[in-house]
């Protein structure tokens, strides 16, 4: 969203967004109608301790790595899937789907065999953000095009939950990712894809917010 001053009165941005005011002063009033994306205006990163501060830009750096990756497999899952409900011979659905399946393991498999444990496990838990779908389920529902994908970049390697879920209103952790999501689409680190998944994050931020002012 972006806002215009009319005033002379220097930006000041805010914790990762720039917002802009328009301030019409007088009688004169904008009538037009614009569609704006929606914007998330975020509280200054504070920490309790050095540790808690280490643990989010250590996850911060984990999450901005592996999320391409995720966004990736959620894209291809759509294609995937949109152009198999086009294709009525098994054969072909079958040839497709190796096809797709060399394709992903030759765009980004070398990358991914290159991810540490945790970076794995996160993969996972956005994998299942982007597409709703765990990535367990994702190898057994397409068994020919996603099992040596899965299981030779990462399960085999790094022994990780295929099975993990991203529970951003049950698990602190996975509410710090989408923090760092959200924070990172604002700044334009990360290029914005919607989760598959429903939740409210201001909501998720009062609930992690108040149980961290309790414990103190």
């Amino acid at each position: 969203m972006v806002f215009l001053g009319m005033a002379q009165i220097p930006e000041e941005p805010l914790d990762s967004v720039q917002e802009k005011m328009i301030i019409m002063e007088g009688d004169s009033i904008f009538r037009t109608a614009i569609d704006l994306d929606e914007v998330y205006v975020f509280n200054k990163l504070s920490f309790p301790n050095y540790e808690e501060k280490l643990r989010y830009y250590i996850l911060r750096r984990k999450t901005i790595k592996v999320f391409p990756y995720a966004k990736l497999a959620a894209e291809r899952l759509v294609e995937l899937n949109d152009s198999l409900s086009k294709i009525t011979k098994k054969r072909n659905r079958k040839k497709y789907t190796k096809k797709i399946q060399r394709y992903i393991e030759g765009e980004f498999s070398e990358e991914l065999k290159k991810l540490t444990r945790t970076e794995g496990q996160i993969l996972v838990k956005l994998v299942h953000r982007q597409t709703g779908i765990t990535a367990f389920d994702l190898v057994k529902e397409l068994r020919n095009g996603w099992r040596a994908f899965w299981y030779n970049t990462t399960a085999s390697l790094f022994n990780i939950s295929l099975k993990e879920e991203y529970r951003p209103d049950q698990v602190e952790e996975d509410y710090l990712i989408e923090d760092i999501l959200l924070r990172a689409f604002a700044a334009g680190r990360l290029k914005r894809q919607n989760s598959a998944l429903e939740y409210d994050y201001f909501e998720l931020t009062n609930k992690w917010k108040g149980k961290s002012k309790t414990k103190k």
